[in-house]
């Protein structure tokens, strides 16, 4: 199941009228228990998520799902609270229990409510690689370690305020494939679930930032190739992958549409192609689902 858009209208009215019946919620397309507000309604491995509670500016809100802390920032307009979270794409289906706790005081207000994540149904594919890249040799061993902690570095590290602003864009004008969540055999060996959407851009082609935010990484990589990071703040990354050029440094900050570098074949690839990457706390998230949702009235 795909994501639906959120229109302006259909959010406000939706999140204005908590104690609106159940009966009548088929019609605003998203599920609601008290003042809690998910887009989508049904939600997949591998989805981004919405939520929206409808608060007062002065409360202090806490949340945690599936092991993740959940970060909250005021709506535009004083019209609650939100925060742009996701499932991982190899999270187990099932019932969840999403917590959220309201403070005001001394007193403590439970929101949590039970979530049903369904499976979403990806491909497996096959590639064939350089043999290096399945089997690194012994001598790029430490390099491979040493960028491993690297990542795990930036990742451990992100703005404590939402750095992005309206929807995310597509980072390249160039047709995208289906390709997340493909479990991929290398040389005929399952290597990975594929945690990326991938663009056919032709080596050149100018890869630009899906939204505000600032560059954390910015170099070569053993398996990405030349690599841009950037973080849009409590938790929530983009990475584009394989570039022949980076024309950002680690530090920037970057508007939206503003130029990383140029795509290429650097890294683990077949041929020339961008591989851009959704991250929330550790889940990899389906970018064209994060692409297809309206954030404009958000912030």
């Amino acid at each position: 199941m795909q994501t639906n858009p959120v229109g302006r209208s259909t959010l406000w009215l939706c999140s204005a009228i908590p104690l609106l019946s159940l009966a009548l919620l088929p019609s605003c397309g998203i599920a609601q228990t008290d003042a809690v507000t998910l887009v989508p309604a049904a939600i997949e491995a591998g989805s981004p998520v919405l939520i929206h509670v409808d608060a007062a500016a002065d409360v202090r809100l806490e949340g945690d799902w599936l092991g993740r802390k959940i970060q909250f920032f005021p709506a535009r307009g004083g019209r609650g609270w939100y925060s742009l979270v996701g499932v991982d794409v190899e999270a187990p289906v099932g019932p969840s229990a999403l917590q959220i706790r309201e403070r005001r005081g001394g007193e403590v207000r439970d929101l949590g409510r039970a979530v049903d994540i369904h499976a979403a149904h990806y491909r497996t594919g096959s590639l064939t690689v350089s043999p290096k890249f399945v089997e690194p040799p012994p001598a790029e061993a430490e390099r491979i370690k040493e960028e491993s902690e690297l990542k795990a570095k930036v990742f451990a590290a992100s703005a404590a305020e939402p750095l992005w602003a309206a929807s995310f864009r597509a980072p390249v004008t160039a047709q995208a494939t289906d390709s997340f969540g493909t479990r991929r055999m290398f040389n005929g060996r399952l290597a990975s679930v594929h945690k990326g959407m991938d663009f056919r851009a032709a080596t050149g082609t100018p890869v630009r930032a899906g939204n505000s935010g600032t560059v954390v990484l910015a170099r070569p990589l053993y398996f990405e190739g030349n690599c841009v990071i950037v973080d849009h703040g409590l938790g929530l990354f983009t990475l584009s992958m394989h570039l022949s050029r980076i024309d950002v440094h680690e530090g920037q900050r970057v508007a939206t549409g503003e130029r990383l570098g140029l795509s290429g074949a650097t890294g683990r690839v077949t041929g020339p192609h961008l591989h851009w990457a959704v991250r929330w706390q550790g889940a990899y998230l389906d970018p064209a689902k994060l692409l297809r949702m309206d954030l404009s009235a958000v912030r």
